[in-house]
């Protein structure tokens, strides 16, 4: 049995579905709402496809390009402490995404469902918990499942992106989106910690 909650927080604060709202609202502005509600039933969809994608087959790449689990774990936690780094320090995730959206005027896919759900870091976060070595079938599916409930929380509140922007706004959303940032640290150390006792055999 999985830790649901840990797993929960983890997804949640990688997928950011609080800081996808202000992209959201950015990309479909020149929508109207039956439109707003397809663009994020397809941007959901098409971002669990990917995830599930990593979470079946990530790690069996690995093993063809023969790179064994602990480096890719421990390389994985450098990645996603960086990537914790530039959420703490740097353009917040709404801010970083939207000005993709206001230079590159492209469609709701991106930078909506990749980077927006499925960024890097969801896609490390999605292999690494679900490791052969270390998880059953029956856990991976869980996994999967936490994860689907976090999507399906980032569907939810981009369905209600016009009540939470006038209640946070952007400024609220980039304060969150660094709080995640600084969880998202905390387990970057945990998994590069874990990769370095796996890989060189520590007790």
């Amino acid at each position: 049995m999985i830790d649901i909650v840990a797993t929960f927080i983890t997804f949640f604060a990688v997928v950011d579905p609080i800081g996808t709202v202000p992209v959201f609202i950015a990309v479909t502005s020149q929508y109207d709402e039956k439109a707003k509600r397809r663009i994020a039933l397809v941007a959901t969809l098409v971002a669990a496809g990917i995830l599930l994608f990593f979470v079946v087959a990530g790690e069996l790449i690995l093993t063809v390009m023969s790179i064994p689990l602990p480096a890719f774990q421990i390389a994985g936690g450098i990645v996603l402490f960086l990537f914790a780094l530039t959420m703490i320090f740097g353009e917040s995730k709404p801010d970083e995404e939207i000005r993709l959206v206001d230079d590159q005027h492209e469609t709701a896919i991106f930078p909506l469902a990749v980077p927006s759900i499925a960024g890097p870091g969801a896609m490390l976060a999605a292999v690494l918990l679900t490791e052969n070595s270390r998880y059953s079938i029956s856990e991976q599916a869980q996994t999967f499942l936490v994860l689907l409930a976090v999507l399906i929380v980032a569907y939810v509140l981009m369905l209600m992106s016009n009540r939470i922007n006038k209640a946070i706004g952007r400024s609220g959303a980039s304060v969150v989106s660094r709080v995640m940032g600084l969880i998202l640290a905390s387990v970057a150390m945990a998994n590069l910690l874990a990769g370095i006792k796996s890989y060189f055999g520590m007790a």
